[in-house]
């Protein structure tokens, strides 16, 4: 407990959960979101601007498997380079391309884990990319974490009610 919650009382202490508990509709489902504590969203903003080399690489390892097939048929007008360690296709990077892939995926994911499941005895500390991906078709998964991003960090103009 902090000083502050300390300070607050009791009846805040008791309520805290339902004052950082948002909620949106899709679909005609209610979701609620776990709103995260400064230190939290650092710890994500962290974890999906800094995708570990594992991940990466076996991205990329995914995106060039068949780019490396014809590495030996390749000819200069053709747009794909091989350099030593990256696939260059038509000017843009594969590696560059696994990043950013990884970066959304984590981001995806870190969101994802926000949404507080209907059972209070779940958890979805656990979830990884690859159930979401089981789940959720890609405009979902954006539309989702649209919505999530709304309520966890509205916009100066909705806080205005303009």
């Amino acid at each position: 407990m902090s000083k502050l919650s300390a300070t607050l009382g009791e009846k805040y202490q008791t309520k805290r959960e339902s004052i950082f508990t948002r909620t949106f509709e899709l679909g005609g489902h209610t979701f609620k979101v776990r709103i995260p504590s400064v230190a939290e969203s650092d710890g994500i903003y962290k974890r999906v601007m800094n995708p570990t080399t594992e991940v990466v690489d076996a991205l990329y390892n995914a995106m060039t498997e068949n780019l490396l097939k014809f590495k030996h048929e390749a000819t200069p007008d053709s747009g794909i380079e091989f350099l030593e360690d990256d696939v260059v296709v038509q000017g843009r990077s594969m590696r560059e391309a696994a990043n950013t892939k990884a970066m959304t995926e984590a981001k995806i994911t870190e969101y994802i884990k926000l949404l507080l499941p209907e059972n209070p005895a779940d958890t979805m500390a656990d979830i990884t990319y690859a159930d979401i991906e089981a789940e959720f078709p890609l405009a979902i998964q954006l539309t989702l974490i649209e919505k999530i991003s709304e309520v966890i960090s509205p916009s100066y103009k909705e806080n205005r009610g303009n």
